[in-house]
């Protein structure tokens, strides 16, 4: 009894397999119809896609001290920043700059400050001698002068030789005096630019000083006017934070970005940039939110092109500008960017995939009076994913993306053929 209970489960089975089988053999689906699309009669739009980033069109930005260059300090090191995205108001700390790059330079400031002090007071210590020596020796002068005056009045009534030494002596006397009082205004003027010169030393010596203290305040960076902190980035694409170098020459901090004005910026590369021109629209989704569409222009296309990090190819950069505002958006955020750079109007066009060219003549495989044709057909413009059919097909017509089984035993339709 059980013996045959169990060879009536196994003839159930075995009829089960068969039916499915058979139902898979002439009732499944019909895979070669799935696998098909009809003939899109409209408009024909030529995309460039590229990814990009957006920024704000306008920004504040934050920036190290000024004077770096002139007080010594050509690399800053930035030791603490607040996060990205924090909102400050004016005059808030974004950043504070390592002090150890200039902790020597000041106290070698403060030394020469010193020594050019001490020079100066020196200079007027000597000046002042100097000057009272020879109003001295002046002095000298004089008198001996008022000594031979008298000595040569006195000698008037004595031999001529004597009256003739006394000229001499007196006239001696009186050229001395001259001489010392030239000498008087010279050694004044040697004096005074003496003093000019340890003066204009000692002031250099202490602008400097001055300008090491301004900048070693500079060092704690606020923010000049309120708004969001977005770090900005290095020459390799990475962004400026805590551990990052700043210098003169690219002394921003972060940016203070106007968020009411933005942009997408992206790299298109060099066979699909001579495509693009200023004042073409653009279709920008989000990464963050693909759902989410905005609408946008071109307003710029670079001339040079450039290497971008981590690439071999030349790309070149476009600025999109996004044309209604709308402040969720944040710099920063990945963007996908669809350049309509040109646009053909009610044409035919299928996907690619559809198309098999056979010794560069273009084919289709399309749907006729019930059976499958191989159509010659002539291509014109293409997109990513579509190409037009300016001749060979009719808008509506069922047309295989892949070819079928029994594709070398079809008849093939050329267009020179006068029927159909």
């Amino acid at each position: 009894m059980h013996l045959l209970r169990s060879r009536r489960l196994l003839a159930a089975v075995a009829v089960l397999i068969v039916a499915s089988a058979a139902w898979l053999v002439a009732g499944g689906p019909d895979t070669t119809t799935s696998l098909s699309t009809t003939v899109t009669q409209g408009e024909f739009v030529i995309p460039v896609t590229s990814a990009g980033e957006l920024r704000a069109s306008s920004f504040v930005q934050i920036q190290g001290p000024a004077n770096a260059q002139q007080a010594g300090a050509f690399q800053m090191k930035i030791s603490t920043i607040v996060p990205e995205g924090t909102l400050v108001k004016e005059g808030d700390v974004v950043a504070e700059l390592d002090r150890s790059t200039l902790a020597s330079k000041l106290q070698e400031t403060a030394l020469n400050v010193q020594k050019a002090e001490a020079q100066y007071e020196q200079a007027m210590l000597d000046s002042t001698l100097t000057l009272s020596k020879a109003r001295e020796d002046l002095r000298s002068m004089e008198l001996a002068l008022e000594e031979k005056r008298i000595a040569r009045d006195q000698a008037r009534y004595e031999a001529p030789s004597v009256q003739r030494q006394a000229e001499i002596d007196y006239e001696k006397a009186e050229r001395a005096l001259e001489q010392g009082r030239k000498d008087l205004v010279t050694r004044t003027e040697q004096s005074q630019a003496k003093m000019r010169e340890v003066g204009a030393d000692l002031e250099r010596q202490r602008n400097l000083q001055g300008i090491v203290m301004e900048v070693m305040q500079g060092f704690t960076v606020r923010a000049p006017s309120s708004g969001m902190v977005i770090y900005v980035r290095e020459w390799n694409g990475r962004k400026k934070g805590a551990g990052a170098q700043i210098n003169p020459w690219e002394p921003a901090v972060a940016t203070l970005p106007d968020l009411s004005k933005m942009e997408s910026i992206t790299y298109v590369n060099e066979i699909d940039v001579r495509k693009v021109a200023a004042g073409q629209p653009v279709r920008i989704t989000l990464d963050a939110d693909p759902d989410r569409a905005l609408e946008g222009s071109v307003i710029a296309v670079a001339n040079v092109g450039e290497q971008r990090p981590n690439s071999d190819a030349k790309v070149f950069e476009v600025k999109i500008n996004v044309t209604a505002p709308d402040t969720t958006l944040r710099p920063g955020m990945t963007t996908g960017n669809i350049i309509q750079t040109a646009s053909i109007p009610n044409v035919l066009f299928i996907p690619l995939e559809a198309v098999i060219t056979d010794e560069s003549v273009p084919y289709v495989f399309v749907r006729r009076g019930g059976r499958i044709i191989r159509q010659e057909i002539t291509t014109g413009a293409m997109n990513d994913t579509h190409v037009v059919v300016s001749a060979g097909l009719e808008a509506g017509e069922d047309v295989l993306l892949v070819p079928p089984a029994d594709a070398a035993k079809l008849t093939t339709r050329r267009l020179s053929d006068a029927s159909r």
